[in-house]
């Protein structure tokens, strides 16, 4: 009887959380024993789960540290966790899945990406909401989507996709509304849009998209409003307008649209009114006209455009007021006249007018009244005066040259710089073929300050009667 009892408590303490069916069994008492137990317990248990929220299927909360992934069987270390306090790389050239990565919600510092040489896709990162300081996927050699990031909503630093050579699309990240630092998108050969990226409103610092072989347009930038920093659009081979960039209003530092062979125009520009740096168009092949930046009214530093074949004006620029350091417009064959910059009644650093092969008026430039840097007018072979540049009192030191003309075919006269009177530095005057030697004394005559230093030669030689006084 003694042996009896003791064998009933054994089974209770056991069994005193096992269900009705597990027990049954046991007999009579075992079983009343056992509906008692497993009311208290199952109840017990259920509410206290259901209080903490934790989802029995990703039990094991946050992982303290950094980890790497190198290997597939590195992948399970992850599975049940959360989070984890540090970064995270997946740098594995044999993981073909991710999917034990399906709890996974914040990762606290940077998630790389990168030399997966057999992963096709991210399956597994679907849960993934944001990345604390750097998200880097590149060099996955044939990683053809994003999907599986559609949850992905932050990232606090740098988000980085590059060389991943046959990725076409970045559909899923579709709730990405902010990227803290820079956003690259840069030599992803098979990327032909940017559509899931229609929730981003801002980038922190740098957006370079660059080096993007078949993307064709700018599709889902539409929301995006201000880059913090600086804005690059280079190299893209097939890409022919920047149209979904309608709600960019400003760009803190430099904007940057070179080399892109098929840009035809910058309609998308439109809604742009201030370049807080640089402004730089460069060598793009196709584009036909800027129109698109006439809402644009300062540019902070430089202002250059150069190196267009078929370039037909610059009336685009027609609302800009203000260029802050250096105005460069050069290389732009067929442009005849700079009417487009008008409005212009300052510019901070150097004025160069070079090699625009048909230009025949400064006329563009009546409006300028200084230059704090140098002037340069060279190059310009169907130029024959200067009639534009009657505003401009004063010519400073420039970063290659103070005062030059040089090399314009044929200019005839310098009657435009009529209100000249300080040359700070150098004054050159020279390969100018029908320029007469009388002009260019007459100007140093009227001239009351400057220049430092001197060179005049292979002009028209002529004799001037009376000769000036300040001939060389």
């Amino acid at each position: 009887m003694r042996y009896l009892l003791l064998m009933v408590l054994a089974t209770v303490l056991v069994c005193g959380g096992c269900s009705k069916s597990s027990s049954s069994s046991d007999g009579g008492d075992t079983d009343t024993d056992s509906d008692t137990d497993t009311d208290t317990d199952s109840d017990t248990d259920t509410d206290t789960d259901t209080d903490t929220g934790i989802d029995p299927d990703c039990p094991l909360g946050a992982y303290s540290g950094s980890f790497t992934i190198s290997t597939p069987s590195d992948v399970a270390t992850l599975a049940g966790y959360t989070s984890i306090s540090g970064g995270l790389s997946i740098i594995c050239p044999s993981c073909t899945d991710l999917s034990e990565l399906i709890c996974l919600v914040d990762v606290g510092g940077s998630l790389t990406i990168s030399y997966n040489s057999t992963l096709t896709d991210l399956t597994g990162l679907s849960s993934i909401a944001s990345v604390g300081n750097d998200m880097i996927i590149k060099n996955n050699h044939f990683l053809t989507n994003l999907n599986d990031l559609s949850s992905l909503a932050s990232v606090g630093n740098d988000l980085e996709l590059m060389g991943n050579h046959v990725l076409t699309n970045l559909n899923d990240l579709s709730s990405l509304a902010s990227v803290g630092n820079d956003l690259e998108i840069i030599g992803n050969g098979a990327l032909t849009g940017l559509t899931g990226l229609a929730s981003l409103s801002f980038v922190g610092n740098d957006l370079r998209i660059n080096n993007n072989e078949a993307l064709t347009d700018l599709t889902g930038l539409s929301s995006l409003a201000s880059v913090g920093n600086k804005l690059e659009i280079s190299f893209n081979d097939v890409l022919a307008n920047v149209n979904d960039l309608s709600s960019l209003a400003s760009v803190g530092d430099a904007l940057r649209i070179a080399n892109n062979d098929a840009l035809t125009n910058l309609d998308g520009l439109s809604a742009l009114t201030s370049v807080g740096g640089r402004l730089i168009i460069y060598w793009n092949d196709a584009l036909t006209n800027i129109d698109g930046l006439s809402s644009l009214t300062s540019v902070g530093e430089w202002l250059q455009i150069t190196r267009h074949p078929v370039l037909a004006n610059l009336d685009g620029l027609s609302a800009l007021t203000s260029v802050g350091e250096d105005l460069v417009i050069g290389s732009n064959t067929i442009i005849t006249n700079l009417d487009g910059l008008s409005g212009i009644t300052s510019v901070g650093g150097d004025l160069g007018i070079v090699s625009n092969y048909a230009l025949t008026s400064l006329g563009g430039l009546s409006g300028i009244t200084s230059v704090s840097g140098g002037l340069i007018i060279k190059n310009n072979l169907a130029l024959t005066n200067v009639d534009g540049l009657s505003g401009i009192t004063s010519v400073g030191a420039g970063i290659f040259d103070g005062f030059l003309i040089e090399n314009n075919a044929t200019l005839t006269n310098l009657d435009g710089l009529s209100n000249l009177t300080l040359v700070e530095h150098e004054f050159e005057i020279y390969y100018n073929d029908i320029l007469p030697d009388c002009e260019v004394c007459d100007l140093l005559d009227q001239i009351t300050t400057g220049p430092s230093w001197m060179d005049v030669h292979d002009n028209l030689d002529d004799t001037c009667t009376p000769v000036p006084a300040n001939c060389p």
